[in-house]
């Protein structure tokens, strides 16, 4: 007698959403009291991290740009390394490098800092492009040739990447390739005058000079978590309409008037990306046209060109691109 077969119970996704969405809201809460006033970047940060994209981050000295990495580091049980990008930074410098070992006559890899899990990448557009490019494969590959040998990055693996707008003496900007290898390009601003008061009275109270104080951050999640929140993310559903949304959002700054060069395909994998994760991030059992709103001009301000008239107008690239969004109506569902 044949013994009947047991047919596995399968598992709750909601239940799994559900933790996936209670860990990422923890994490989103611990960092709010590390960096004070800046709920929006933080929440574009987050989006990024469960999506498995890289993150530009653009503004003012003293506004928290490294701070946020370093607290997102001490709530991250993984790895982090940062690299102060300078004018005479060499490639290696980042990769690794073999050097030669007297005792064993035999030359050994020494691994570059961009074997890490979180990878801080200071002031990024104070080196000269060939080191830039040194992060083209790790960020695109999730490796790092060397010697010959493709070797693997630590999973997860996120490069942040800063740079401070207002000095151009000794900068390079970065080139398209390499600014497409970066999901968001977020811009942190002035904290509101409520915030700023009372982060100069958190400041003033703590031994640590003019900054805050990360230590008293715990971690919160592991590096295999962290993996397990972006494959929930990952199958996250999205209805057809919503995903033709997206597409149309990046393909319309092709034809834009006064957009010299639009988004490319890469813009419309990230649009859908980031609103996957911004879903999970809100609590959402699916991905709602908002969500894909709350993407574009992080996803899309780096990827578009305006044309000369437009700059010499004094017209942004985020002023063009509301207007597409504005005028490109999104699906009812």
């Amino acid at each position: 007698m044949t013994e009947p077969t047991v047919t596995p119970t399968p598992p709750d996704h909601s239940a799994q959403r559900h933790r996936a969405s209670s860990l990422a809201q923890s994490l989103r809460q611990a960092l709010n009291k590390a960096l004070i006033g800046q709920s929006a970047v933080i929440d574009d940060v987050l989006t990024a991290l469960l999506a498995g994209g890289h993150v530009l981050i653009e503004g003012a000295p003293g506004l928290g740009k490294t701070l946020l990495v370093r607290a997102l580091a001490r709530c991250f049980e993984g790895s982090f390394a940062r690299i102060q990008f300078t004018p005479d930074l060499m490639p290696s410098d980042i990769t690794g490098h073999a050097i030669y070992d007297l005792a064993t006559e035999q030359f050994k890899l020494r691994k570059g800092p961009a074997f890490t899990h979180l990878l801080l990448a200071d002031e990024i557009n104070r080196a000269p492009a060939k080191t830039q490019a040194a992060l083209l494969e790790v960020m695109q590959e999730r490796q790092i040739t060397l010697e010959g040998r493709a070797l693997p990055v630590p999973q997860p693996f996120m490069v942040l990447a800063t740079q401070n707008p207002i000095e151009q003496e000794g900068t390079y900007p970065l080139p398209e390739a390499e600014l497409d290898r970066f999901m968001f390009k977020l811009y942190i601003d002035y904290p509101g005058e409520e915030d700023e008061r009372a982060l100069v009275r958190q400041v003033t109270r703590s031994t640590r000079s003019d900054m805050l104080d990360v230590t008293p951050l715990r971690p919160l999640l592991q590096a295999k978590e962290i993996m397990a929140i972006q494959k929930i993310a990952a199958d996250l559903p999205v209805d057809d309409q919503v995903l033709d949304y997206a597409v149309r959002l990046a393909r319309s700054t092709r034809n834009w008037p006064g957009i010299m060069l639009g988004a490319g395909p890469r813009a419309s994998i990230a649009l859908l990306r980031g609103a996957r994760a911004r879903a999970l991030l809100r609590g959402g059992e699916f991905v709602l046209p908002d969500d894909v709103k709350l993407c574009a001009l992080p996803v899309l301000r780096h990827r578009i060109r305006l044309s000369a008239e437009l700059e010499i107008d004094g017209v942004t690239v985020d002023q063009v691109l509301r207007q597409i969004i504005d005028q490109s109506p999104a699906p009812r569902l």
